[in-house]
């Protein structure tokens, strides 16, 4: 087994540090190795740590880095279908496949998530409302179990679907066979649309969501009155050869994204107040064209905080909190409450997004539904920032929503169970797969779920 070395790790909020053995997985014999060796506290997988609250960490147990397990295997160019190790970043997968002509069929709002932590989390883009969530579009996976054995899972098996959103907790996926998408540039077709209010923002996305194939808003939630949820609605599309300028379409297809700036290792805290961000978002909003169609990169139109590496810790030492929702279609109202609530509680979010959901798979802990979620991140420390996040998880639950595990850091076990009414069928795979308890994080104890 290579060198293992105690290590502290946080989530990328850096909220709540703990301390756990960390192996590099190399290959699956590792992998297989430190699970057959598990101690009392167990042992779970690691990608790239972008997870924002506790759950890639297991305090006093073992955490497996999964990110030099890397290898491209096969790229069927024909089927648009590629099989690679779970380690493999969708980064990685962009450099490969942009240039030839293929895109993954979902992607968040970073790049540098591992093809593992996708799974775990059933990650989500601005495609949701048309394709659906990551593990929509697996074709298979192999995932080593808690006995030492690997199996291959499709679609058909619900131990994928329990493993999709599972936060780790089935297994270690060690490789998996994605579906692509046909892509002929590099470049996105993005129109953009400065939007006044919250309800002007919704009815324009029930009324133009289904023309474009991604779709998302930036708020600002301090904005109150009349410009409550004032908006920058952006809609795109993969741009077509025949969309580009002449000039262009012999270099259509290249893609090299560099990050721009790094962030000072040390930033003080309170940087991002209610003035700071106030002043922000009045100039964001004010920048935004009215209405403006035109061309961009992939990163400018997905990843926009790519551009800066290690943006996290602008939020200082305290770090921050991601608080995300889901509520279903008919719930209009608890968007807008919740808008009220935050904008009159004054606690500034530096970047708030809102977008739609289509239908869901049969992924008993995934997160998305059809609907309406609200995304948005605030800096540890501001007055009333914990009972306003209780607040709004009870009005989450009065929807029939939910909350995003994934970005979650301190929601409690109470409330998860009704959030997720499925808890229990999904307890029953993972029992079965696992019946000693041998994977488990932080998370995982926290809010009870094995």
């Amino acid at each position: 087994m290579p060198d293992a070395s105690p290590r502290e790790l946080t989530g990328w909020g850096r909220t709540a540090p703990s301390a756990a053995t960390v192996v590099p997985v190399t290959d699956a014999s590792v992998a297989l190795d430190a699970v057959k060796t598990a101690g009392p506290r167990g042992v779970i997988a690691r990608g790239l740590g972008r997870a924002y609250g506790d759950a890639a960490q297991n305090a006093g147990g073992t955490v497996l880095d999964v990110t030099a397990l890397d290898r491209v295997h096969a790229l069927d160019a024909e089927r648009g279908v590629i099989d690679v190790d779970a380690g493999v970043s969708l980064d990685t997968l962009m450099r490969l496949l942009v240039p030839i002509g293929w895109f993954v069929a979902v992607t968040p709002g970073t790049r540098y998530v591992t093809v593992g932590g996708a799974i775990a989390s059933d990650i989500h883009g601005k495609n949701h409302h048309v394709e659906g969530t990551f593990c929509q579009h697996l074709e298979s996976l192999d995932l080593l179990t808690a006995d030492g054995s690997v199996r291959t899972l499709t679609p058909a098996d619900p131990e994928l679907w329990a493993t999709a959103g599972g936060m780790g907790l089935t297994g270690v996926v060690l490789r998996a066979r994605l579906q692509l998408l046909p892509i002929e540039t590099s470049l996105m077709q993005v129109r953009t649309e400065r939007i006044g209010d919250l309800d002007a923002l919704m009815q324009a996305m029930l009324d133009g969501d289904a023309d474009h194939r991604y779709s998302v808003a930036w708020i600002d939630l301090l904005a109150r009155g009349a410009a409550m949820g004032r908006s920058v609605l952006t809609r795109g599309d993969h741009a077509k050869l025949d969309d580009l300028p002449a000039k262009k379409r012999a270099q259509a297809k290249a893609y090299g994204p560099k990050p721009l700036l790094k962030a000072p290792a040390l930033v003080p805290g309170g940087l991002l107040n209610r003035w700071s961000v106030a002043a922000f978002n009045e100039a964001w909003f004010r920048k935004a064209p009215v209405d403006h169609t035109g061309l961009e990169s992939i990163p400018a139109f997905f990843h926009p905080l790519d551009g800066v590496l290690d943006w996290n810790r602008i939020y200082g030492p305290g770090g921050f909190v991601q608080y995300q929702y889901v509520v279903p279609d008919g719930a209009e109202d608890a968007v807008r409450e919740s808008v009220r609530r935050i904008s009159d509680a004054r606690i500034p979010s530096f970047l708030a997004v809102l977008k739609r959901f289509g239908p869901g798979n049969d992924g008993p802990l995934s997160f998305p539904q059809p609907g309406w979620t609200l995304a948005l991140d605030v800096a540890t420390g501001q007055d009333g920032l914990a009972a306003m996040c209780d607040a709004l998880d009870e009005l989450v639950v009065e929807a029939g929503g939910r909350v995003y595990l994934s970005k979650d850091s301190r929601l409690r076990p109470d409330v998860l169970r009704a959030m997720y009414p499925r808890l229990d069928e999904w307890r029953a795979t993972r029992a079965a797969l696992d019946p000693r308890g041998v994977f488990v994080s932080d998370l995982a104890r926290r809010l009870e779920l094995t």
